[in-house]
């Protein structure tokens, strides 16, 4: 179905479908936006430009390159002396076959906070200054406790991630997850998992902090697609709690 403008004091870019079940609240510079099946709280400018930018100084801070100006589509991750995260470009199993990841990722938190998927079993990196710095923020907000955290670095428009849902057994019933969004603002993909063709969107500013709450993961997948049109890098960080 395509998306229309809910009422007429919607943001522009907010396109909930209309029709029974999908409401948004405003609470200051963030939005309370309920869907069937799950609440989603969304800050377009949780974090602002300055802190954005020590943020992405920390999380890419190396002994090897220019962030801003390296060719990373080149670079493998592992030849690089990272300062603060480790950065790894992980493979799944995909049509029993092991696949590269199209974009880098990293995996921090508590000491047996193991995660797997599609293959991949990931054991943590210990927290660091800066991550329990964005995971005190994200708690916050969420009014619930993380113990890990997923990095996500697309290089540019070419990174995505596919459809999926964070349902894996280890994350409960309910899971609640904080994203946070640094960099080029990528497009979030929403479709019901029995209804693929009923889909929706938000845009993920520099700065954006998302919560996915509710029943979300189970009736619900989420996609970052491609754009070619993107250049610019953007980081991924979403909070977690492994149970």
């Amino acid at each position: 179905m395509n998306p229309t403008l809910f009422d007429d004091q919607s943001p522009a870019w907010l396109r909930l479908p209309a029709e029974p079940g999908y409401h948004f609240e405003r609470e200051g510079e963030a939005y309370r936006i309920t869907i069937p099946g799950g609440v989603l709280y969304y800050a377009p400018h949780f974090f602002s430009e300055a802190v954005t930018r020590r943020l992405t100084d920390y999380l890419l801070a190396n002994d090897d390159y220019d962030w801003a100006s390296a060719p990373w589509a080149d670079i493998d991750p592992a030849t690089v002396h990272w300062q603060h995260i480790q950065w790894e470009r992980h493979h799944i199993r995909l049509f029993g076959r092991q696949t590269p990841i199209p974009r880098f990722s990293a995996w921090y938190g508590d000491s047996g906070a193991t995660y797997a998927y599609s293959g991949l079993r990931l054991n943590p990196h210990p927290w660091n200054e800066g991550l329990l710095y964005l995971k005190g923020e994200a708690e916050r907000a969420a009014g619930a406790a993380f113990n890990s955290v997923l990095l996500n670095w697309y290089r540019n428009g070419e990174d995505a991630m596919g459809w999926h849902a964070d349902d894996e057994p280890e994350l409960g019933r309910n899971p609640v997850i904080a994203s946070v969004n640094l960099g080029a603002t990528r497009r979030f993909l929403m479709r019901r998992t029995r209804h693929k063709d009923h889909k929706w969107e938000l845009p993920l500013t520099n700065g954006a902090l998302l919560i996915m709450q509710g029943e979300m993961q189970h009736y619900w997948q989420h996609a970052i697609p491609k754009e070619r049109k993107v250049s610019a890098l953007r980081i991924n960080l979403t909070f977690r709690n492994i149970r």
